[in-house]
């Protein structure tokens, strides 16, 4: 079953491996997390280590932002589609809940 609402971008290759490699310490650090409510770690330690999670996803998120808004956004308004400002502005409501 093909989803007809998947959109797809082209990234450059170096963008591409910036964020793959974020997305891998991500995945490091959760696996952390995992391993110390497997060793009984104390709850502080485990939440200061979630935080630090949550802030690298913020920046992963600020990396990713940051591209779509100077390339996409920006060439869609140059072209005159006024639904990427809507399509941003719905994006930035969800991002901040």
């Amino acid at each position: 079953m093909e989803q007809e609402n998947i959109k797809h971008v082209k990234r450059d290759t170096k963008e591409i491996k910036r964020m793959l490699n974020r997305l891998s310490v991500i995945e490091g650090q959760v696996r952390g997390v995992k391993k110390m409510l497997e060793e009984d770690r104390y709850c502080v330690d485990i939440l200061t280590q979630v935080s630090s999670i949550q802030a690298a996803l913020n920046g992963f998120n600020k990396q990713l932002l940051a591209q779509h808004i100077k390339s996409y956004v920006c060439d869609d308004i140059r072209a005159g589609n006024d639904n990427a400002v809507d399509e941003l502005c719905e994006l930035l409501k969800n991002l901040m809940k």
